[in-house]
This record gives structure tokens, C-alpha cells and sequence, in this order.
């Protein structure tokens, strides 16, 4: 999903209860380590179509974030079927989410 951070978050119990496979990337749209990774992140997600990607802005009073412990930007976050398979903060290469993509698929 590439574009802005969405302001409004699902629940946990929404995302607990996600079906197939997504990545979770919390962030915010004005933090640099967000706008490097953008093309890392669109790079590696474009092989993986079937993969649902959601983006929500994090940060204080964010109750989704801080259920995940999410403490850096930006956090990628991998599910299966609502269950966390991989987790990457602050992300340095398309090559590494690539290799989280490919677990979704195992």
C-alpha cells in the first residue's frame, strides 16, 4: 500500500483475527526513516501481490502500537492468519523484507 500512513488503526482483536497473509508497517509520514524506506519497501512488496499491506501512523496514545511494542520507525510486522511470523525495524534492504515476504510463504 503505497502512500500516506492511515490515521485510523484496527483493533488488535481486528488484526488477531486477520485472515491469510499481511504486513503490518507502523511509522509516520513525516519521519525520515519512514520516507527512506519507502522504496525498499514497495521494492520487496511488488514481487509478493497476494500479501495485504497496511500502514498506520504510530505514536504516543497509539493503543495498536503499543500492543505490538512498537518502539522504532518504521516496524514491519509479518502475519500469517493473524500470527506473527517476522518482525523488521528500520529496515537497511529491499533483500531483507524480501526474505520476511518469502516465510509468509512457506
Amino acid at each position: 500500500m503505497a502512500g500516506p500512513y492511515q490515521e485510523q488503526a484496527p483493533t488488535r482483536a481486528e488484526v488477531d483475527a486477520l485472515s491469510g497473509v499481511s504486513v503490518l508497517e507502523f511509522g509516520t509520514d513525516w519521519c525520515g526513516f519512514c520516507q527512506a524506506a519507502q522504496p525498499l519497501i514497495e521494492s520487496a512488496m511488488a514481487a509478493f501481490p497476494q500479501v495485504r499491506h497496511l500502514k498506520f501512523e504510530d505514536g504516543s496514545g497509539r493503543p495498536l502500537g503499543r500492543s505490538f511494542r512498537v518502539k522504532l520507525w518504521p516496524t514491519l510486522i509479518f502475519f500469517r492468519d493473524g500470527a506473527e511470523l517476522a518482525r523488521l525495524v528500520r529496515p537497511q534492504s529491499s533483500a531483507a523484507i524480501s526474505r520476511a515476504l518469502e516465510l509468509l510463504s512457506a
